[in-house]
């Protein structure tokens, strides 16, 4: 069997349906997180901008109430305002507490990200993606893994959980199992590209009479395409939910996002382009929102945000407000 046969033999599994679609006409809970790590080597300088700006925009536009926020930054005073790996964790823990269907649920991640290696067999590139509390020297990180089992195992189907992740390595921080393409189409591991570079490379030591090196790079495409669509097939199995959970990372797994100055203020690359994105236009579908938060930061970042679901969604009909209800204007 050929690799590309190999591939055609294992076609991309059927989506799930989503059993109810949320009118969000119910509670409206938020938790954003800002970190800037001040002292530390790596100190950021947009974070907690970010999160001012984001709270804003959630009360301003979609009704939000302050008193059903959780806003965890590192210049408070109060110790439980701040985020530590233990605040994080009970604030998340806090933020699908009792949810029901057709309420709306709002995560903002604002700081340091990374990647540390699978132990599970869910990633198809062999790593977890991570965030970093204020105080993760010393009690760690938090893995995507436990940030899903809190966050978006629990959750109901009518239940809408929004996420953004303006952090590096963010693509997939959710393990939500289906990525999406600006042009509305569920992403694959790119099993044909994989086994294409691989082949070029396998041509090219058999040009020189390498055998052995031909052997071994046959093998490794084949343990490439197999890992990734195997990955791909315990993700979908279990990670995907009936409850609506969309989440927009600042990048790919393997990019950076960047901490940057706009309009004069430090701010996350990511944040700054979904709000001004969605302050254009409050009426955009997902898909068209995805390209115009690209826009936003395209000929300036080299990182292209991600949007990635619990199950297989409209992306061409559903628009933002859909998720939060209609926009309020005051």
């Amino acid at each position: 069997m050929t690799v590309l046969d190999f591939i055609a033999h294992y076609p991309p599994q059927p989506p799930v349906t989503p059993q109810t679609k949320p009118t969000c006409t119910g509670k409206k809970k938020a938790l954003l997180i800002g970190i800037n790590y001040f002292g530390q080597r790596g100190q950021l300088r947009g974070c907690i901008n970010d999160v001012k700006n984001m709270s804003k925009f959630l009360m301003d536009t979609y009704g939000y109430e302050r008193e059903n926020m959780v806003i965890l930054t590192d210049d408070q005073q109060n110790a439980l305002s701040q985020p530590t790996k233990q605040n994080i964790l009970q604030a998340m823990h806090w933020l699908v507490k009792d949810a029901e269907p057709n309420d709306s649920l709002f995560f903002h991640y604002s700081g340091h990200g990374g990647q540390t290696k699978d132990l599970d067999g869910d990633e198809n590139d062999g790593y977890d993606e991570t965030i970093y509390p204020m105080d993760f020297r010393y009690n760690g990180h938090i893995v995507d893994d436990d940030m899903h089992a809190i966050m978006v195992a629990p959750l109901k189907a009518g239940v809408r959980l929004t996420a953004i992740f303006d952090s590096c390595h963010s693509g997939s921080a959710l393990d939500l199992p289906y990525l999406y393409s600006t042009q509305g189409d569920v992403k694959e591991t790119n099993r044909i590209r994989d086994a294409h570079e691989g082949i070029i490379d396998a041509l090219r030591h058999y040009s020189r009479g390498d055998v052995p090196s031909v052997i071994s790079t046959t093998a490794s495409i084949i343990k490439k395409v197999t890992s990734g669509r195997e990955a791909d097939q315990r993700a979908r199995k279990t990670r995907t939910s009936p409850a609506d959970v969309i989440q927009w990372s600042g990048s790919k797994d393997t990019q950076k996002s960047a901490d940057t100055t706009e309009g004069g203020q430090a701010t996350g690359a990511m944040s700054h382009a979904f709000i001004s994105a969605l302050r254009k236009n409050p009426h955009q579908s997902y898909q068209q929102l995805l390209q115009n938060i690209r826009i936003e930061l395209e000929g300036k970042y080299a990182q292209k945000p991600q949007l990635s679901c619990s199950h297989p969604i409209g992306m061409d009909d559903t628009q933002l407000e859909d998720t939060q209800t209609e926009p309020q204007h005051n």
